[in-house]
């Protein structure tokens, strides 16, 4: 059975099958984009996700695999200050990071995860 958690006509926010959950890209607040720096928008794409997983029944220990989407990948070290501290020790996920063009030219960051429910 797949369950989908907050579905719009393009994307839901996630999605649940055999107990694993696909979230959507996760971003800063809509209503700071553009006016926030690389940490604090991946502090509140982070905050998105937690917010996410618990909506679901889940938690960032869970998480098995994260892809982090760069507008520039110079910013690599400043966004793994905050990854760093906000993973769990000893639940690193398996992870990749990426640079790319992201949907919305004020977004710095985005995150996709996956997670055990």
């Amino acid at each position: 059975m797949i369950k989908r958690y907050n579905q719009g006509k393009r994307l839901s926010e996630a999605v649940i099958y055999n107990g694993v959950a696909y979230l959507c890209g996760q971003c800063c607040h809509e209503e700071n984009e553009g006016k926030k720096d690389v940490k604090t928008q991946t502090k509140e794409a982070l905050e998105n996700i937690e917010r996410v997983l618990k909506s679901i029944g889940s938690d960032k220990s869970k998480i098995l695999s994260a892809t982090i989407y760069l507008k520039d990948i110079s910013y690599f070290d400043e966004m793994n200050d905050i990854w760093d501290n906000w993973v769990l020790e000893g639940y690193a996920p398996a992870r990749a990071c990426v640079e790319a063009a992201l949907a919305e030219k004020e977004l710095l960051i985005e995150i996709v995860v996956t997670a055990a429910v």
